[in-house]
C-alpha cells in the first residue's frame, strides 16, 4: 500500500453547511419577531442581551433592595439600603458613560427607571430611619452583611 491509499479521505458535504445556515437564518426571524412582538421567552430561554434586558436586571436588583422580596421563612421583609444604593450607582454610571450613545427611547426609558428608583430610596431610606422611633419591638433588626429585617405586619 502507498502512503497516498492509507491516508484516509476527507469528504466535505456542502448540502449540511447550506441547511445549517439556513435554519440558523430562520431561527433568528422567529426570534426578532417574537422581539417586535413583545413576546416573553418561553420557559427556560434566556431573554435578548440588550440594553433594556440589563437595565432591567440592575433596577430590579435594587427593587428588591428596598423591600421588595420578603423572606420566605420569617415573612419579614428585608431591606439592603447599601445594595440598592449600589444597583442605583451603577445605573446612574451607566446613564452617564452611555450618554450620547442612546437612543431616545433608551435614554428616556433609564431616566424615568433612575428617577422611580431614587425617589423610593428615598422613601425606603426615612422609613427604616423612622422605625425605631415608631415601636422598639417593631424596629427593623440587623442582619448578617448589615441588611435589615422588618418584623412581617400585624394584622388588623
Amino acid at each position: 500500500m502507498t502512503q497516498e491509499e492509507s491516508t484516509p479521505k476527507l469528504h466535505v458535504d456542502t448540502d449540511w453547511k447550506a441547511e445549517a445556515r439556513a435554519e440558523k437564518e430562520r431561527l433568528a426571524k422567529e426570534e426578532q419577531a417574537k422581539a417586535e412582538r413583545g413576546e416573553p421567552p418561553r420557559a427556560g430561554e434566556l431573554p435578548k442581551a440588550d440594553f433594556k434586558a440589563l437595565v432591567g436586571m440592575l433596577a430590579s436588583q435594587a427593587i428588591m433592595g428596598l423591600g421588595a422580596m420578603g423572606d420566605p421563612k420569617s415573612g419579614r421583609v428585608v431591606v439592603d439600603l447599601p445594595g440598592a444604593r449600589f444597583s442605583i450607582d451603577l445605573l446612574t454610571m451607566l446613564e452617564q458613560t452611555t450618554k450620547g450613545n442612546l437612543t431616545d427611547e433608551e435614554a428616556k426609558e433609564l431616566s424615568q427607571i433612575l428617577a422611580e428608583l431614587r425617589g423610593r430610596f428615598v422613601q425606603i431610606s426615612q422609613l427604616v430611619a423612622q422605625q425605631p422611633a415608631v415601636a422598639p419591638e417593631a424596629a427593623a433588626t440587623p442582619t448578617a452583611g448589615g441588611r435589615l429585617q422588618t418584623p412581617p405586619p400585624s394584622p388588623s
